[in-house]
């Protein structure tokens, strides 16, 4: 009788080579990556801050435009930070659950972001 022996091998961390040909340029990297992050996150903020505080932006278009800087704010923080521990520490390895939690949330605010999208177009087509 003849045995199958399957393949055991279990999958437990990645290993991200993103920037790995260019280590000189780290620092720059982190400057630019930091600081787009740094505007993305606070200009979103703003929107939405904006568009709570003030009664006169309570309209639907202003509604799903909140939604979409959540959105933004959700599908950019699912990335940025570990590639931004990436660059500082050099540790370029992401488990394998850290990365299907990744995967998850950049494909969900993604897809959330082009449906709110379409919303939005379809919001003004029916306005005009």
């Amino acid at each position: 009788m003849m045995m199958l022996r399957l393949n055991q091998t279990e999958v437990t961390e990645f290993v991200l080579e993103g920037f790995s040909e260019h280590p000189d340029l780290r620092l720059f990297l982190i400057g630019c990556f930091l600081s787009l992050y740094m505007m993305a996150l606070m200009g979103n903020i703003v929107i939405i801050a904006l568009v709570t505080s003030s009664t006169g932006l309570h309209s639907p278009m202003y509604f799903f435009l909140c939604n979409l800087a959540t959105m933004d704010i959700v599908c950019t923080s699912s990335v940025i930070p570990k590639a931004l521990v990436g660059l500082v520490s050099g540790e370029n390895t992401i488990s394998f659950k850290g990365c299907m939690a990744q995967l998850f949330f950049l494909v969900w605010s993604a897809s959330s972001e082009l449906l709110l999208l379409t919303v939005m177009a379809y919001d003004r087509y029916v306005a005009i």
